[in-house]
């Protein structure tokens, strides 16, 4: 009886041994990270818009700065002639100066302001475009999870995807340049200035 109850406990474990060698194997998942502000840096487009909007704030840039070294010779020219000035003078000097740092700041916080605004505009257009080559990438080389490194607190290098991503950017970037951003917009001209 014993040995009857021993076969069948054998059979049974050699079957149930068997019906977990059928089962699939669970494979380990494919993990990647990506460092979303080295994509933003590195990447062509990333350059590419960067470029742009250097191209396209320049000449307001220049501007600023020419209307701040002519604030800065009035201020030098009162600051040098005040004393033999008459009052009169001195007034409308000092005047003039003051109405030209109000019009300064305002025309540099408005500059500020339109770089800001058109960074964003810029950014977020930017951000897809790298979204969707990083979906594009994990799905053709059957990734199960790519994180972010900004949300990570630790990631084996043997798991930074960036560097390929980056790769598969500037590979796309020079078969097709129509990836790249459109050309810069003509800088919008300075708002007139009243006194």
């Amino acid at each position: 009886m014993k040995r009857l109850i021993r076969a069948k406990l054998t059979v049974g474990l050699i079957a149930a041994c068997g019906a977990l060698a059928a089962l699939p194997a669970w494979a380990q998942p494919k993990i990647g990270v990506v460092d979303p502000n080295r994509l933003l840096e590195e990447s062509p487009q990333g350059k590419a818009m960067l470029d742009a909007m250097r191209t396209e704030f320049a000449p307001r840039e220049r501007t600023l700065q020419a209307q701040q070294q002519a604030l800065k010779a009035k201020q030098d020219k009162l600051q040098k002639d005040g004393a033999t000035m008459t009052d009169e003078q001195r007034t409308r000097a000092e005047k003039e100066l003051r109405d030209g740092a109000r019009d300064f700041e305002r025309a540099r916080s408005e500059f500020q302001d339109d770089i800001s605004a058109r960074r964003n505009e810029e950014m977020s257009r930017l951000q897809k475009t790298l979204g969707d080559e990083v979906r594009g990438y994990a799905k053709a080389q059957s990734f199960d999870i790519v994180l972010s490194s900004e949300g990570v607190v630790y990631a084996a290098p043997a798991y930074d995807i960036t560097a390929a991503i980056l790769t598969a950017l500037q590979a796309r970037n020079a078969a097709s340049p129509a990836t790249a951003p459109p050309a810069a917009r003509p800088a919008p001209q300075p708002k007139p200035q009243t006194h």
